[in-house]
């Protein structure tokens, strides 16, 4: 696979000890209103990505909801109109949040902290790990750092023992296919990716409401992602493209000659895998030269910041993605 050349292409610390959640360098609470999060948590589990929940609405949650309602046969307006709320009935028992306790096994890093903006520093490092316990949870649990204040306390200690609250994101089913590399497997675990995910025959990537379906081999949607895609500098190579196949954790490949926006003097530099990397967790390679899909390191970005022309997911929604599809699933990107 033509990785080193292609993950160039799209650029775009906690402790073990007592730490208050408010420490973790997160910007101020935020209030969630426990009805939207239900909604996008149970969206969420369904395979209709609002990106981050957060108890807000807003295009993210219109967007997904117009996906569920595509998946069942409803009028597609975006709204929980009563036919909507009729067909979601049935997943009510799906809680908003759930009570995790913390473990020294959860606490724990590596960490990556401070993580340096500069890619010639980050190429010093052994991982672009996250910067602390409260980013990896923001992840592991779909959020933001903010949401899990707001959700218990700015004054919660984040130590072994001790009962937060979190979106129920929590995955149902960990079984994943022994063949694929244990590291992997254990991001997949740490991201909350189910382990049972329908199967995708082909992807469409839409440029006017910036997502990207998976549809089956008939032709039906079984799944939607946020996505934030390409720029007036690298537009979204519009046409029919494959999947070639995934790169797990991947290293990346900086050219400043790729980046419109490169700074001066910058050189080449191979950066360290991890999930702040630019990106992310998993890259799944294009026939197209120099595109693929991918994570980001900055979650509550996607589908408003832009792109250098690849497909950018958050990194949970891309490696669900990666369990759904096999290299020579056709992927069509339209306006």
């Amino acid at each position: 696979m033509r990785r080193t050349a292609l993950l160039a292409a799209c650029l775009a610390s906690a402790s073990l000890g007592p730490v208050p959640a408010s420490a973790a360098g997160t910007k101020a609470a935020v209030a969630v209103d426990q009805g939207v999060l239900q909604t996008q948590v149970i969206l969420d589990h369904l395979g209709f990505s609002p990106g981050v929940l957060d108890g807000k609405s807003g295009m993210s949650l219109t967007t997904a909801v117009k996906g569920f309602q595509e998946a069942n046969g409803l009028d597609v307006n975006g709204t929980l109109d009563k036919s909507t709320q009729t067909a979601m009935a049935k997943y009510q028992s799906i809680p908003a949040t759930q009570t995790v306790t913390l473990t020294p096994e959860l606490l724990a890093g590596p960490y990556t902290n401070p993580l340096p903006k500069s890619p010639a520093k980050q190429a010093d490092l052994p991982e672009l790990g996250y910067r602390n316990a409260m980013e990896k949870f923001g992840e592991m649990f779909h959020t933001t750092p903010a949401v899990l204040i707001a959700l218990n306390s700015a004054d919660t200690k984040l130590s072994p023992g001790v009962k937060i609250t979190v979106p129920n994101a929590i995955a149902t089913a960990r079984d994943y296919d022994p063949k694929l590399p244990e590291k992997w497997r254990q991001t997949l675990s740490g991201l909350n990716v189910d382990s049972q995910q329908p199967q995708g025959a082909k992807i469409v990537v839409d440029k006017s409401d910036q997502v990207l379906r998976v549809l089956d081999a008939d032709g039906k949607l079984v799944a939607q992602f946020q996505a934030t895609m390409g720029s007036k500098h690298d537009p979204l190579p519009i046409g029919t493209w494959k999947i070639l196949g995934p790169a797990y954790n991947p290293p990346f490949h900086y050219n400043p000659k790729l980046f419109w926006d490169a700074k001066k003097g910058e050189k080449k530099a191979t950066l360290p895998p991890g999930p702040n990397g630019p990106v992310g967790v998993v890259w799944l390679d294009l026939s197209k030269p120099h595109y693929g899909i991918h994570g980001t390191p900055e979650p509550s970005t996607i589908g408003r910041a832009e792109s250098h022309g690849c497909i950018r997911l958050t990194n949970w929604d891309v490696a669900r993605l990666s369990l759904m599809i096999k290299p020579g699933t056709p992927a069509v990107f339209q306006e």
